[in-house]
């Protein structure tokens, strides 16, 4: 894998993930009861996939990082395994919920119903999410891989997921913003990353773009 192709992978990946986290985020506030299982199972196949392409985007953000400065390979792979591991329990936590709508004999709420998962996709997530921003910020500020504002943009994001890590102790309604479960700290947050995961795609397609413009460095 070359750098160009690291960089256009990264990218494409990025947006793929990014689309399909910001058609999913706005299922979750179309209705104010226990949603209708179609509802829940939308929602919820549209961030398996973002999930799916956000591996492929730690993936191919480890290659990048490589390319471009292997002295900085060891951020590049902590993005990767942080990523992944998220990916990781937010799948679990998908699969949870969608198992518990299934077998529900009629229209549940799993952000509420399903206890285990607050924990998952609330504080565990958050941390994860941090250490997974901070390296990738720090991979882009050390190696000038992409504008400036990626990589400061990334460190802001990550202080806004460690405010939420102590959601775990304000309970568990959706509608408080502080909750474990809360808008705040899962839809909003998750609304937020999925459209600066969007501008990071596109900027790192585009960087393919402006570096396959250059000319050939004389060996």
């Amino acid at each position: 894998m070359n750098e160009t192709f690291a960089r256009r992978l990264t990218g494409l990946a990025g947006i793929a993930a990014a689309a399909a986290l910001i058609i999913e985020v706005p299922l979750y506030f179309v209705y104010s009861g226990p949603p209708p299982d179609a509802n829940v199972l939308t929602r919820l196949l549209l961030g398996i996939f973002a999930l799916a392409f956000l591996i492929v985007f730690v993936t191919a953000f480890r290659e990048l990082v490589k390319r471009v400065n292997p002295a900085y390979e060891w951020v590049g792979s902590m993005a990767f395994a942080t990523g992944l591991v998220y990916a990781t329990v937010t799948l679990v936590s998908c699969g949870l919920e969608a198992g518990a709508v299934i077998a529900a004999d009629r229209s549940i709420d799993p952000t509420i119903t399903v206890s285990g998962t607050y924990v998952l996709y609330g504080s565990i997530s958050k941390v994860l999410l941090a250490l997974f921003l901070t390296a990738v910020g720090f991979g882009i500020s050390r190696t000038n891989l992409l504008p400036r504002w990626t990589g400061r943009s990334a460190y802001v994001l990550a202080g806004a997921n460690l405010a939420f890590v102590p959601s775990l102790f304000f309970g568990n309604d959706p509608a408080d913003f502080y909750a474990a479960n809360g808008w705040g700290t899962t839809a909003s947050l998750g609304a937020i990353l999925s459209y600066w995961l969007l501008a990071l795609g596109i900027s790192t397609y585009r960087s393919a773009t402006a570096r396959a413009a250059l000319p050939a460095q004389p060996r």
